[in-house]
């Protein structure tokens, strides 16, 4: 898949310096690990997962997991089962005879709910497993995560192909304040085992504000709800360490237009107006009546803490989180700078933009990061940000 491929070619030159390159599920795991983007939740029991893949009818779309979880009802679980199977059939029959290739297939995980769960799953697939990417583990701890990642091991070595798992962090004992450390240590150390296995570590932030009887609105980040904020502040610091981390990715966002506010907008006018003049000030009205500036701003501070990607509900999400993590011009060229003259030779150097001072040792890895993300998402042009590719 390719991000922004649904953009004519003039639209790509207009809007990147660097354009996305394609990723696969052969992608290097490293690479791959930051290419998940706006990952799209559908429960299997949607009738119409495999003709939207097929037909390409959300045009953003890149990454989805298909729910055999809390998006289904207990009652639910063997008509999914037997969806999914349908569904993924499907889609390998569209990739078999050409309806779908490489920059048109999206990168598909199913969200099982047990390990035992997807090894039937696994079996019952048969060749369509090669067109899945992985297994997302909801409620992922340490009385369960050596059943989910050997289980996973297995299914790599039965069916000679890579498949990996994403688990999600969201059972009490993550969040329970006296259990926190000891559990998050635990399960670092499970994880590191089958390293080669995991593609990401997710946090579950429905779950946990339900363990408290929380929920936020749609005006309100999941960085101020002081609880989960923790959380996810020992998770980047365990889990996305320099030598031995992993790609963390931003918890869920779970809303879309609602029909009033109370809050005042959290987009503010002066780089819409800026950018585009009357149509930006248009386009900022446009994405606070969707709820979106919310999730915009929830994206940024993902960025800021040193998360990468999304989970979504909903489809209209998936361009504003995937255009917030096209690199900038500014991004690139400091990173490129800083990775190229990491010699040994200086120690700190003036940015060509002449706004701040570069130090390579303490930037190096960010620099790292940076580029990889570049490959995958892309550079914008100078003075171009996101809101010239929403406005696209």
């Amino acid at each position: 898949m390719r991000y922004f491929n649904d953009l004519a070619a003039i639209g790509l030159e207009d809007l990147f310096y660097r354009k996305p390159e394609t990723v696969t599920k052969h992608t290097d795991k490293q690479r791959l690990s930051y290419s998940l983007g706006a990952l799209l939740y559908m429960p299997a029991t949607r009738e119409d997962i495999a003709h939207l893949i097929i037909t390409n009818k959300f045009k953003e779309l890149v990454t989805v997991a298909i729910c055999l979880e809390d998006a289904i009802g207990d009652h639910e679980v063997e008509r999914a089962e037997n969806k999914l199977i349908t569904h993924m059939q499907q889609i390998s029959a569209a990739v078999q005879d050409g309806r779908l290739t490489e920059e048109t297939t999206p990168l598909i995980f199913v969200r099982v709910r047990s390990a035992q769960q997807m090894l039937d799953i696994g079996e019952r697939l048969g060749d369509s497993l090669k067109n899945l990417v992985g297994f997302v583990f909801p409620k992922f701890a340490s009385d369960n995560a050596e059943d989910y990642l050997s289980g996973l091991r297995q299914l790599n070595e039965q069916a000679k192909t890579v498949l990996y798992g994403m688990p999600i962090l969201e059972s009490p004992n993550v969040l329970y304040k006296e259990r926190r450390l000891a559990e998050l240590l635990s399960l670092k150390e499970i994880v590191d085992r089958y390293a080669d296995f995991i593609l990401n570590i997710r946090i579950g932030a429905t779950d946990l504000c339900g363990l408290y009887g929380l929920r936020r609105d749609s005006e309100t980040t999941v960085y101020e709800i002081s609880i989960v904020n923790e959380l996810i502040t020992d998770v980047v610091n365990i889990f996305a360490r320099q030598h031995d981390g992993f790609v963390v990715s931003g918890p869920v966002w779970e809303h879309f237009s609602s029909n009033g506010r109370i809050l005042k907008p959290q987009l503010r006018e002066t780089p819409f107006q800026e950018s585009s003049g009357s149509v930006g000030l248009l386009l900022r009205k446009e994405l606070i009546r969707k709820d979106f500036d919310g999730l915009i701003q929830e994206t940024l501070l993902d960025r800021a803490n040193g998360l990468v990607g999304k989970t979504i509900i909903h489809p209209s999400h998936l361009l504003p989180v995937q255009a917030l993590h096209v690199v900038t011009k500014e991004e690139y060229v400091d990173a490129l700078s800083i990775f190229q003259q990491a010699t040994g030779e200086k120690g700190v150097f003036k940015s060509e933009f002449m706004n701040k001072m570069n130090e390579i040792k303490p930037h190096l890895y960010w620099a790292q990061k940076v580029l990889i993300k570049s490959d995958i998402y892309g550079v914008y042009n100078e003075n171009i940000t996101f809101i010239d590719l929403l406005s696209e």
